[in-house]
């Protein structure tokens, strides 16, 4: 159910405002438009089929007289079709043959109780022509429909064979036509067959929790789990277990802490997840890329070198929010939410899952401020955080105080901002340190930098005598400012990161020690795998010479493992390049140019619009 606002959202520049008062209207919806059925009042109907896909096997006893001058028939089946193959046929069992024709002769309204071949699902197109109770088992005859209605499905197939519900739609289109609704009734959106969608959603291998279980061993007795954890769900019984923390090295050698949940927890969070992302995707910004539906982190780099190309961008601030997911502060979590969502237990759902905490070591760490990283729900709790912390606000700051052209690109907590006037840039540096101070955030000393970046970046500091312009890393590349070489021309190059090379390298090298007294040919189908799931991501047009290197420093150190298995017959580089050959694939491109992509996704007025889906701004006061 929804409600409508009083105030609008937080679009503001302070966070006392955030604080609103809302009133519940009597008549609330259930997400759906009015006059809509709601989801359990979809009745299911029967489609007509054609009769070249149907099967003539009806009983001789039960053929029908066939009357030539009969009026067409007006279903829906008959829309369209010749007067051959549309004309009602009267039906009559044959032992009531010459009644039946009785009653057709001497009047033009024949008894209702007559069944007409029209009444069926399956109509026939062409009519047999054999004398009555004489046609073979092979004619063409429609089949009797059953009685009553036909099972059908309540949602729709698409291309990717994934059920589409029919009620998260009507939510979907619901929160698009009223931006300030407030829905009131969502639980019952989580149903069993969303729990099912969930569970099958999740990875199989993935590490279990503090509960110990698998994805395998909880399919065993899938039907019974699941109704359970519906039961737990909607009763009000469900208890959120502590999330298991474990680290893992980052590209730059420190530790990044991993949540990990039981797998209940998984399964929850993936529904309810999906429930309110219905919700809010209707609300997020065009520049907002992380961890949503149908964009992925190459959208963000082609709009980020769209942006750098295009636009009179001569500044850019690479802003980055230290520990963003362990300072996450509750309370404002929960007001944004409450912005679109007033079910009271999906609100309880969400508070659970915020304060259970993590266990580490085997003690139990509580859980007074952030959102587990590695959780299902915590990068949908993290957009919707930003969204009202940062999205609205730059939009509205930029609107506000900024004159020149701006380029705005987020993906989770890592942001690039470029602008046209350096002073801009520094305006809204020190503004959005104030604004992410009042929710508990801070920019990252180290990474978070402005630079001189642009077309006019590399003659501006020539003529200064400084060196070339700094880099910047974003989502695993290196951006540089660069010449062609033919046409002398600005362009942005972009080649892999050296600390995410650098960090690939060292888990192949451990992997291949491990694996240094395994048969060769095991070996190079699993380096084959590893060579093209790094292409997967790093193959785009003008990296080839990082690709090269990877392949190269991957083949040195595969070799160097082999000659280290014995020292009485150590293989040399004729039958090592016979294995090379075999299993190492060419550097190959495997993602299009930004601009065939970007234009793709996106009409090309977009660039100069105010707001538009690539979050490409352009300036202007007021």
């Amino acid at each position: 159910m929804k409600e409508s606002y009083k105030k609008g959202l937080a679009s503001h520049l302070d966070s006392e405002s955030c604080v609103y008062n809302c009133k519940v209207i009597d008549e609330a919806l259930t997400g759906a438009h009015a006059g809509q059925p709601s989801s359990g009042e979809i009745n299911s109907t029967r489609m007509p089929m054609l009769l070249s896909e149907a099967e003539g096997n009806m009983d001789k006893s039960a053929i029908c007289e066939l009357i030539s001058d009969s009026a067409p028939s007006e279903t829906l089946c008959m829309h369209g079709n010749s007067s051959r193959g549309n004309r009602e046929i009267l039906q009559t069992p044959c032992s009531d043959v010459e009644q039946g024709r009785l009653e057709k002769t001497t009047s033009r309204n024949p008894s209702l109780k007559i069944r007409r071949k029209s009444d069926d699902c399956i109509v026939p197109k062409i009519t047999p022509n054999n004398d009555i109770c004489k046609v073979s088992a092979e004619a063409v005859e429609g089949r009797q429909s059953p009685e009553g209605n036909a099972v059908q499905r309540t949602t729709v197939r698409t291309q990717s064979r994934g059920a589409v519900s029919n009620s998260l739609e009507r939510v979907r289109k619901a929160a698009k036509a009223d931006r300030k609704a407030r829905f009131t009734s969502l639980l019952h959106h989580v149903s069993p067959e969303t729990l099912l969608e969930s569970f099958y959603a999740l990875k199989r291998n993935a590490s279990p929790g503090l509960d110990g279980k698998t994805w395998f061993e909880y399919q065993k007795n899938l039907t019974e789990n699941l109704k359970g954890l519906h039961s737990k769900l909607h009763s009000g019984t469900y208890r959120a277990q502590p999330s298991k923390r474990i680290f893992i090295a980052k590209a730059d050698g420190r530790q990044r802490p991993i949540g990990i949940s039981a797998l209940e927890d998984k399964i929850a969070q993936m529904a309810v997840g999906r429930v309110i992302s219905a919700v809010f995707e209707q609300d997020f910004v065009g520049f907002s890329y992380g961890f949503r539906p149908g964009k992925s982190q190459h959208d963000a780099l082609d709009a980020v070198w769209i942006g750098l190309k295009q636009k009179k961008v001569n500044w850019v601030l690479d802003a980055d929010i230290q520990g963003f997911f362990d300072t996450i502060n509750h309370e404002w979590m929960l007001k944004f939410v409450e912005h679109r969502v007033a079910d009271p237990i999906i609100l309880r759902l969400i508070r659970k899952w915020l304060k259970a905490g993590v266990s580490e070591d085997g003690q139990w760490i509580n859980g007074q401020v952030g959102t587990p990283q590695g959780a299902v729900i915590s990068p949908l709790l993290a957009n919707i955080y930003l969204h009202y912390v940062f999205d609205q606000w730059i939009n509205a700051f930029r609107s506000k105080c900024l004159s020149g052209d701006v380029v705005v690109i987020r993906y989770a907590d890592d942001t690039v901002l470029g602008f046209q006037h350096k002073y801009e840039a520094e305006k809204c540096l020190a503004a959005l340190r104030e604004r992410l101070g009042k929710f508990g955030l801070l920019l990252h000393p180290e990474k978070t930098r402005l630079i001189e970046f642009g077309r006019f970046a590399i003659s501006n500091r020539r003529k200064r005598g400084e060196r070339k312009p700094e880099t910047f890393d974003f989502l695993g590349f290196t951006h540089i400012c660069a010449i062609t070489r033919i046409k002398k021309q600005f362009h942005v190059k972009r080649i892999t990161s050296n600390k995410r090379m650098r960090s690939s390298l060292a888990k192949v090298k451990i992997e291949l020690r491990s694996r240094i007294h395994e048969n060769p040919n095991e070996t190079g189908k699993w380096i084959r795998r590893v060579i093209l799931g790094y292409y997967q991501y790093h193959a785009i047009p003008g990296n080839w010479a990082a690709l090269s290197t990877f392949c190269r420093e991957i083949v040195r150190t595969w070799l160097k493992n082999l000659r280290r298995r014995g020292q009485k017959r150590r293989i040399n580089w004729r039958k090592f390049s016979k294995l090379v050959k075999k299993h190492v694939p060419d550097p190959k491109l495997c993602h299009p140019h930004p601009n065939d992509r970007f234009y793709a996704k996106h009409p090309k007025e977009e660039p100069s619009a105010v707001v538009p889906h690539a979050g490409i701004c352009a300036g202007g006061a007021g």
